[in-house]
């Protein structure tokens, strides 16, 4: 079956070809909403309403408007904003990200250093522009979907992974320097 398919039926009323659609997309999305929440419990229940969401609104999907990928992320992005507007966390919803957690990396000392400093660099980053490579480098989403999902211009979008890009480029290229004449 095809997502075409499968959402031409859905929207026809027959809901057994959601779970085509669940499947294909539940990983990426837990994926994200991990990423902005660092909690296992609250994505998985995040996760739920957005695929009830997805269901209840399937009818409503135009799909010369955005694609369903985009669609899809754009509930789950609406989902994790709203719950931190619920809960008012005491950091900024922005600032929310998260490449892994202790629970999910493997016992090596090394790969945990790495981890601790690409967080530690990536929270260097304005929380936008950490989003835009996130969706860019970890997502695996086109300028356009993330546009869309950010509702910022293509161009900006790929302005600013450009421009962090180079930032990331340059800073590394200056670690290896600084490393290389304190050896």
């Amino acid at each position: 079956m095809t997502e075409e398919k499968a959402i031409l039926l859905c929207q026809k009323g027959d809901m057994t070809a959601f779970s085509y659609l669940y499947d294909e997309y539940v990983k990426p999305i837990y994926r994200f909403i991990y990423y902005k929440t660092h909690h296992k419990e609250t994505t998985e229940d995040l996760v739920s309403i957005t695929f009830t969401k997805v269901l209840e609104k399937i009818e409503s999907f135009d799909g010369s408007k955005a694609s369903f990928k985009t669609w899809v992320y754009q509930i789950a992005r609406n989902n994790v904003t709203d719950h931190y507007r619920t809960f008012k966390q005491h950091e900024d919803i922005v600032d929310r990200w998260d490449l892994s957690t202790k629970e999910n990396i493997s016992d090596d000392t090394s790969n945990k250093l790495q981890i601790e400093r690409v967080e530690k660099y990536l929270k260097t980053l304005k929380p936008e522009a950490r989003e835009i490579l996130l969706l860019r480098l970890w997502g695996g989403h086109s300028f356009k979907e993330i546009s869309e999902m950010t509702n910022k211009t293509e161009a900006s979008c790929k302005m600013m992974f450009k421009r962090n890009i180079e930032k990331i480029r340059t800073d590394l290229a200056l670690l290896i320097i600084l490393i290389n004449l304190i050896a």
